[in-house]
This record gives C-alpha cells, sequence and structure tokens, in this order.
C-alpha cells in the first residue's frame, strides 16, 4: 500500500461529498468530546450525592480515559480492515447504550462500569477520523482541514463541561447522559446514510491475511519500531497527563476557591474551547507565519502562562483570560502533533493514529489521577501550577526534537538530489 494519500476528487459531486463526510464526522467529534469531558464538572454533586471525596468522584474521568485509550488498539487496525467511516458510524451507535447505561446506573460502581464502556465506544470516532481525513487529503493540505475538523471535537469538550455544571446545579447528574445518548442516535443515522455514498478512494480497506491478534501486533510492532514515533507518542502521553490533569480540576477549583457555581465555572472552562476555535480559524495563517516549531513552542507557553494565572490567581476573575489562552495555546501545539501523527507511519495510518490517541488518553487518566492524590494534600491550586509547569517543559523539549529531526530530513533530500 502507498504512503502517499489518494489525491482529491477531481469531479464536484466527490468533492462535495467529502466536505460534508469531514462535517459530519465533526458532529461525531462534538458527540464524543461532549461524553468526555461530561463529569469534569459534575465531580462536586456526584461526590455529594454518592458521599465520596473528590478524588473518588474524579474515578468516572479516570475510568472513561483508560477504556478510550485502551480501546484504540482495536479500533486502528478495524478502522484498516472495514473501513475508518464504517466503524466510526457503528462506535456511535454503540455509544447510545453506553450513554443510557451511565444515565440509569443505580451506584457509584455501576456508574463506572458504564463510564468504562462509554470510554470504549467514544474511542473510535476522534482517532480514527483524523486517520480517515489522513487517507483522503494531500500532506500539504491537512493542517487546516485537521483543525476545522476538531472545532467538534473541541466545542464538545466545552459543551461537555458547561452541560455537567448546569446539570449539577438544576437538574442531577443523570439527564445529561440522556442528552448524549439521543445526540449519539442522530449521528450514528447520518453517518450510516453518508458511507454509503462515499466515492471509492474515500471507502480504503486493507485486505489482510492471518489471525486478527497476530495481525495487530505485527501492525502496532511495526509502528512502535520507528524512533520518531516514539518521541511523538511520548510526548503526547504525557501532554495528555500534564494539561488534563489539571484541565479536570479547574471548575471543582474554581467552585470551591472562590464560591463561583459550577455552571458558572462551566461556562468560563467554555472559554477553553473559543480558545480553540480561534486557533482553527487562523490556523493556515499561523502555520505559515509560525511553522511547526514555532506552533509548539508559543503554544507550549501560553497553556503554561493560562494554567499558572488560573491556579496561582488570587481573584476567579483570571479564570477568563486564562481559560480562553490555554485553548489557544493547547490546539496550536496538539494539532501540530496530530499533524505528525497521521504521517509518522503512513502505511499503517489506522494504527498509527490510534497509538497516539491511545496514548494522549492513557495519559489523561494517569494525569487525573496523580492530580487527584496531589490535590488532597495540596490544594486545587499549586497542582494547577505545577502541571502548568511540565507542559511547558514537554513543549519545548519536543520543539527541539522536531528541529532536529526537520534539518536531518533536509540533509536526506540534499543528499538525494
Amino acid at each position: 500500500m502507498s504512503s502517499a494519500p489518494p489525491k482529491p476528487p477531481a469531479d464536484p459531486d466527490s468533492a462535495r461529498t467529502i466536505r460534508t463526510a469531514i462535517i459530519c464526522l465533526s458532529l461525531a467529534a462534538f458527540a464524543s468530546g461532549s461524553s468526555m469531558r461530561l463529569t469534569d464538572s459534575l465531580l462536586p454533586r456526584l461526590a455529594s450525592d454518592f458521599q465520596l471525596s473528590l478524588g473518588t468522584a474524579s474515578y468516572t474521568i479516570t475510568s472513561f480515559s483508560i477504556a478510550y485509550g485502551l480501546a484504540q488498539l482495536l479500533f486502528g487496525p478495524l478502522g484498516d480492515r472495514f473501513g475508518k467511516y464504517l466503524v466510526i458510524a457503528m462506535a456511535c451507535a454503540a455509544g447510545v447504550v453506553t450513554a443510557l447505561l451511565c444515565a440509569m446506573a443505580p451506584t457509584f460502581p455501576l456508574l463506572i462500569a458504564a463510564r468504562l464502556l462509554a470510554g470504549a465506544t467514544a474511542a473510535a470516532v476522534i482517532p480514527l477520523s483524523m486517520a480517515w481525513i489522513g487517507d483522503v487529503i494531500p500532506y500539504e493540505q491537512r493542517q487546516p482541514v485537521l483543525a476545522r475538523f476538531l472545532i467538534g471535537q473541541i466545542l464538545g469538550v466545552s459543551c461537555g463541561v458547561l452541560l455537567g455544571g448546569l446539570a449539577a446545579d438544576h437538574f442531577g447528574w443523570r439527564p445529561p447522559f440522556v442528552g448524549i445518548a439521543g445526540l449519539f442516535a442522530v449521528i450514528s443515522a447520518i453517518l450510516f446514510s453518508l458511507d454509503r455514498r462515499l466515492p471509492d478512494h474515500a471507502r480504503v480497506v486493507r485486505k489482510s491475511e492471518g489471525r486478527v491478534i497476530a495481525r495487530m501486533v505485527s501492525e502496532f510492532g511495526e509502528v512502535l519500531g520507528k524512533r520518531w514515533v516514539k518521541v511523538v507518542l511520548a510526548t503526547v502521553f504525557l501532554e495528555g497527563m500534564f494539561l488534563y490533569g489539571a484541565f479536570a480540576f479547574i471548575t471543582s477549583h474554581l467552585h470551591q476557591n472562590f464560591g463561583v457555581s459550577l455552571t458558572t465555572a462551566g461556562a468560563l472552562v467554555m472559554l477553553f474551547g473559543l480558545g480553540g476555535i480561534l486557533f482553527a480559524m487562523f490556523s493556515a495563517s499561523l502555520v505559515r507565519r509560525l511553522g511547526e516549531i514555532g506552533l509548539i513552542r508559543w503554544g507550549g507557553g501560553l497553556v503554561c502562562a493560562a494554567l499558572l494565572s488560573i491556579g496561582l490567581a488570587p481573584s476567579w476573575i483570571w479564570a477568563v483570560p486564562g481559560c480562553f489562552v490555554a485553548g489557544l495555546g493547547f490546539y496550536m501545539f496538539h494539532n501540530t502533533l496530530q499533524i505528525n501523527a497521521t504521517q509518522m507511519a503512513a502505511e499503517r495510518r489506522g494504527a498509527a493514529v490510534s497509538s497516539f490517541a491511545s496514548c494522549f488518553f492513557l495519559g489523561q487518566s494517569l494525569g487525573v489521577a496523580l492530580a487527584a492524590w496531589l490535590i488532597a494534600g495540596l490544594g486545587t491550586g499549586p497542582v494547577i501550577a505545577g502541571f502548568a509547569i511540565g507542559l511547558f517543559a514537554i513543549a519545548w523539549n519536543f520543539s527541539l526534537r522536531k528541529a532536529k529531526q526537520a534539518d536531518l530530513e533536509s540533509k536526506l533530500r540534499v543528499a538525494g538530489s
């Protein structure tokens, strides 16, 4: 299989279908992102209703992230084998069931079990969407397209936090899960319909022989055998750990330290998504002006400064610009990592991007668990600030490695010519 992505369709109908397909994937990413971050603002309500500590209530986040991360190891090869778009549609249909199981959970342990299932079913959406876009959009056009696709995830993450805050203050923790189920139901129906109308080049499947487990091990082994892949995966693991270890407790920090209602705190965190949308709107210009290395360094610096202001400021008002700038900086950094993920093993793109997503969400689960443990002794503010510094360190380290890799590739091209 060639590592070069297929050329965009020449006829207008196919091009229109591809654009529509990307918009629909963005809607699916919205539902997945909402489900992912729904319990962030619900933590104080869950702790109160089930008579738990804040750290124990955060298991609803870590369980989702662990399942989400591990399920990538399955969905990547499945997407390559049966068609990425079809597998995404099936995962959205399964998301209906798992969201309803969360809504109906009678005890906290059963809610954790339901969140595990929800994380596993949502796992296919964003990484396989990225891999599918990598299959149909040429590399030089891909970053702005991915940025626009990610608007759905950005809004989903923000709306999930806001919806959780509203529910915690006014409705209880069950209704938002019912809403997520309805959203997945509508989106899955749209995706199944659209899958049948995709042009042939957008329905790429790879016929493989041999046992499924052996094939999966072989594919991931091929991906992980590349040195640059290991650098990207280690970076995104640490990025997920530091960013979401801090992000998951921003609403609780504002609520407990400044008396801000969970609805208002969720609305403030929604500004994180608006910062991401700003990046998506101007991504093409930012890529031209800053390049990948500049995006990494500026992104890491902005998110670090923003989280420091949220964690250490004497007033909640600092969270207004802080959340916005954190979103802008994060997506400058993370989108650049995602672009590297779609190209780091193009011949095994499904497995490569799934490995990337797996590391990102396993890092999140570790980060939330570690932050919850540290918060018990240090409080939310110092932990958010400490994780901000850690995020800046890994962003700067990756920028140095990326610069070395770019210099090596340039020398190889000169030698080859």
